[in-house]
């Protein structure tokens, strides 16, 4: 069976993960995407990570899920960044965000495994 072409992702949802990203950045205390870059093991290069926060390109979710742990867990704090429990908050905020978007498609799956559970006290 040919497979089908994905739908493209919504400007609306590439926006908003772009925000995401970008308020995560600055929440580990770097102000510029040049900064957060050139840090050792950034998952991403500059120019893909402008072009997600400019909403331009949208991170597939394992992309995601890769900058947000580099922001939160893996990079050295900024002078500007949160306290770590806060920054950790704004990283599952983060995540719990982008996880309903339409763009990920978990919201749609969430709703086919409500229509698939069984009936209750049904028999064969």
């Amino acid at each position: 069976m040919a497979r089908t072409k994905k739908a493209p992702i919504a400007q609306r949802d590439r926006a908003v993960l772009g925000a995401v990203l970008r308020d995560l950045r600055r929440a580990a205390g770097y102000r510029s995407v040049d900064a957060a870059a050139e840090t050792t093991g950034c998952p991403a290069s500059r120019q893909t990570i402008y072009q997600y926060e400019r909403g331009a390109m949208s991170p597939s979710l394992p992309q995601f899920l890769e900058l947000v742990s580099f922001f939160v867990l893996e990079a050295p704090k900024g002078p500007d960044a949160k306290p770590d429990a806060d920054l950790r908050a704004h990283g599952v905020a983060a995540i719990t965000r982008a996880l309903d978007l339409p763009a990920y498609h978990v919201a749609a799956a969430r709703d086919l495994i409500a229509k698939m559970q069984p009936v209750a006290g049904g028999g064969r």
